[in-house]
């Protein structure tokens, strides 16, 4: 994955051992040299996403790429970025995936901060940073929960500080929360006067997720992660680490992930909407361009209108063709997986149209079939 920093700066704070607010801590623990993110086992090895759940996934961000490539009016060249692509798992699912004129016309690219892998497809560019432009679909599959944030606490004042950590995860307080990280958690995580409640600063998500739609000249970009929202933050924040397949507590120190959920409705306001529709979410005071509303949903609801619902296949298939139940019924099985209450299913998918209808609204017709 990529937190959207320069090499240059993660190599500053990697050596800078000092305490200091956990998003310079992160930062130098997952992207610095010999950090999380660059080593050769690779996030698969510490914790499974969607894209390692199933297949199914990455079929379904293929159906929603020939939906945009239709909204675009099947353009010559077609662009799919996946940013804080791992291994390229998911670029090399959704390419295997396309009818063969849209795989034809697409071209893929891999955004991640490690080494491109041994034998990935030659058809897929791999990249550091985003490309300048993009015409077609932006997917960022958990990418934003890895951009470091910093965590403040309330005070025995009721203020918030700034939380200091050391590199063995010890905390302390700092200065209090001052500036545009004040006015952010003024609008979007307002804490009460409470000692002990916490929250993560996401103006650095905000800032990521605006260059990254910024990026798109026209068609489509996803940001899919754990989410809340402003009406349902949690009291005590969410910043967690993961360490070969199992919660863990963070410690900046290159060991394990370290990850917070995303509020994502703070950024999709940052993308902006000069004039949003009803239902969508709420506009900044100002944009450097009008775009369509953005809007958030399950990935429940997202893939069911990409037509992964996890029925079970109808009994009667048992009898006529056993080996194709058995088949339907372990993907039923998958795609329950990903679509589970509690679970996967409830991770946030925030949509950014650009210049095109929202492809998961009804009437896909002019997509292709997988």
């Amino acid at each position: 994955m990529t937190d959207g920093t320069t090499a240059e700066g993660s190599r500053r704070n990697s050596g800078d051992r000092a305490p200091r607010g956990w998003r310079a801590a992160a930062g130098a623990a997952l992207y610095g040299p010999g950090g999380f993110y660059r080593r050769p086992e690779g996030p698969a090895g510490h914790f499974r996403t969607s894209v390692h759940a199933s297949p199914l996934f990455a079929r379904a961000v293929a159906r929603l790429l020939c939906r945009v490539d239709a909204a675009l009016g099947r353009p010559p060249a077609l662009d799919f970025v996946d940013m804080g692509a791992g291994r390229g798992e998911l670029v090399s699912g959704v390419l295997a995936a396309l009818p063969a004129d849209v795989a034809a016309r697409a071209r893929a690219s891999a955004v991640e901060i490690a080494d491109r892998p041994a034998g990935l497809d030659g058809r897929i560019t791999w990249l550091s940073e985003l490309p300048e432009t993009v015409t077609g679909l932006l997917f960022a599959n958990e990418w934003l929960d890895n951009v470091p944030v910093d965590v403040v606490e309330v005070d025995s004042a009721g203020v918030p500080r700034l939380v200091i950590v050391a590199e063995d995860g010890s905390e302390r307080l700092g200065e209090p929360v001052t500036g545009a990280p004040a006015d952010w958690l003024a609008r979007w995580w307002p804490l009460p006067a409470e000692q002990g409640l916490r929250a993560e600063i996401g103006l650095p998500r905000d800032r990521a997720w605006a260059s990254a739609v910024d990026r798109v000249v026209r068609g489509l970009a996803v940001a899919v992660d754990y989410a809340h929202t402003v009406d349902a933050r949690p009291p005590f924040g969410t910043l967690t680490g993961f360490r070969e397949g199992r919660e863990t507590a963070p410690v900046p120190d290159g060991s394990c992930d370290i990850t917070a959920h995303v509020a994502l409705d703070a950024c999709a306001a940052a993308a902006g909407t000069a004039h949003p529709p009803s239902g969508a979410l709420p506009a900044p005071s100002s944009t450097a361009r009008e775009l369509p509303g953005a809007r958030l949903l399950t990935q429940r609801a997202a893939l069911r209108a990409l037509d992964l619902t996890g029925a079970r296949p109808p009994l009667a298939l048992a009898s006529s063709d056993p080996s194709a139940y058995v088949r339907a019924l372990a993907s039923a099985g998958e795609a329950a997986e990903l679509t589970a209450p509690g679970g996967l299913g409830d991770f946030g998918w925030l949509l950014q149209p650009v210049g095109i209808p929202d492809p998961l609204e009804p009437d896909p017709r002019d997509a292709p079939a997988l």
